[in-house]
């Protein structure tokens, strides 16, 4: 009988190598991936998904918006099935990007199937699995069998996508720089893994911490968004995620004795960022920085800030796997909780 966490733990740890395969997959698809921006002549990108692929369209929109200056946006799955008039541009050609793990989640079918209906524009798929459903009605589909996963909680399946979607739009930027770094990320991320493990692992079992807050800003909130879910979903423990300035206005509130405020630091606005977090230490809180350079937990990546946002996964990754374990959960199987969300 395998321990709790054995799969959780090789998929955390094993996404180095997934990676290395994804870009190799993702070359596979450049010259049908620069057909179809060219041709498309789409005025706007909806990014969607449910659970963390939701959150990964949020930062996939900021990325793409940012980079290659097409407006976009990070909206639900289950909001375009049934409130498409209210999250989808109101006119124009829209290119939909759904994204997915499973590539069977009845929410994201939907949404497809009523972005069709309306002659919205075109869809592009981005999943883990071919011959199922969303692997199979896009324009044009994509697969990574990397991020396949035995555990619940999507960890390895995640960076994987974000992976990928960052590679769509260094390319559809025209960012050859950028998508050359991307081929750095695996062995950054091994030595972040073997680095900081030991501190995940004494801040995930300190039990004067109660609760968790995550802050990130700009395309870093759908990560901070997603770290906190894997705080919630492996642990069962109290987290939430907000922007690094917005936590000022109320929230800080809870920052006080047992509290641990996690903050993904850019290097852009990291004076401003660490403010938030000295502030929340004179208050009694705890902090955790993670960065590129002066934090505590430091990538030393020397890749592009857009590049390197994919680094931040792993690290709160442990930090929710050690706590779970802690706590007496199972991160494999965590309560109450399925590994695809089907309605009949």
């Amino acid at each position: 009988m395998q321990a709790p966490g054995y799969h959780t733990r090789n998929e955390i740890f094993s996404q180095p190598e997934a990676w290395t395969a994804t870009l190799d997959t993702f070359r596979g698809y450049a010259d049908e991936l620069r057909a179809l921006w060219q041709n498309g002549q789409y005025d706007s990108v909806v990014f969607t998904g449910c659970g963390s692929p939701y959150y990964l369209a949020l930062t996939a929109a900021s990325m793409f918006q940012e980079f290659v200056g097409t407006p976009a946006r990070g909206v639900p799955a289950s909001e375009i099935w049934l409130n498409q008039q209210a999250v989808l541009p109101p006119a124009g050609r829209t290119l939909l990007i759904t994204l997915s793990r499973s590539a069977e989640t009845t929410e994201t079918i939907r949404a497809v199937e009523t972005f069709r209906a309306a002659g919205r524009g075109d869809v592009l798929t981005l999943s883990c699995y071919p011959d199922r459903p969303l692997a199979t009605i896009g324009d044009v589909n994509l697969v990574f069998p990397a991020g396949q996963e035995e555990s619940m909680a999507q960890t390895r399946a995640f960076t994987t996508l974000q992976l990928a979607a960052t590679a769509l739009v260094a390319l559809w930027a025209n960012r050859d720089d950028l998508l050359e770094q991307l081929q750095q990320l695996p062995d950054v991320c091994r030595r972040i893994l073997e680095t900081y493990s030991p501190l995940m692992h004494t801040l995930g079992t300190d039990t004067s911490i109660n609760r968790f807050y995550f802050l990130g800003s700009g395309a870093r909130y759908g990560l901070a968004s997603e770290l906190s879910l894997k705080m919630k979903e492996m642990s069962i423990s109290h987290s939430e995620p907000f922007h690094v300035l917005e936590f000022r206005h109320g929230p800080r509130a809870m920052a006080t004795d047992g509290a641990l405020i996690v903050g993904l630091v850019s290097e852009s606005n990291q004076a401003h960022e660490q403010a938030v977090l000295e502030d929340m230490r004179a208050q009694g809180a705890r902090s955790l920085a993670i960065g590129e350079h002066g934090t505590d937990v430091a990538f030393d990546s020397g890749v592009h800030e857009a590049v390197r946002n994919l680094l931040y996964l792993p690290v709160g990754q442990m930090l929710a796997f050690e706590r779970a374990l802690h706590n007496g959960s199972n991160p494999d199987q965590p309560a109450n909780l399925a590994a695809v969300v089907t309605l009949k």
